[in-house]
């Protein structure tokens, strides 16, 4: 089992920036990929990057160029930057962790098999 901790939510101003950190413990050994969500009230999860165990991320199209996604390995904690902030990012952000990556599914919640509390940004 893995445990995942999001931190770093927060208020921002339009065309700001935030950071958010996942850190993650358990029997990591087994993590082949991790991703973020996010949830807006009244809608959908929906996919924001995610991370592959060989570095390769992929972004949904409104985070291109604003968001970016790490991992630090020593630190057992994954990263979304987010930068260019905008109204409509604001929603509950998810860190998930996934046994088995599939790049075309990276997006679909049903890739990963473990979830944290989540994070609150809001932006306005």
């Amino acid at each position: 089992h893995v445990q995942l901790v999001e931190s770093g939510g927060g208020s921002a101003q339009p065309g700001g920036a935030l950071r958010l950190s996942c850190a993650y413990s358990g029997v990591i050994s087994f993590i082949s990929c991790m991703g973020w969500f996010r949830q807006a009230p009244g809608k959908e999860a929906e996919g924001v990057a995610a991370i592959d165990e060989s570095g390769t991320s992929s972004y949904f199209d409104s985070a291109k160029g604003r968001f970016t996604i790490s991992q630090d390995g020593p630190k057992d904690t994954l990263n979304l930057r987010m930068s260019a902030l905008k109204p409509e990012d604001t929603a509950m952000y998810f860190c998930a962790a996934g046994r088995n990556w599939n790049l075309r599914a990276w997006a679909s919640p049903l890739t990963y098999n473990n979830w944290g509390q989540g994070t609150q940004v809001t932006v306005s």
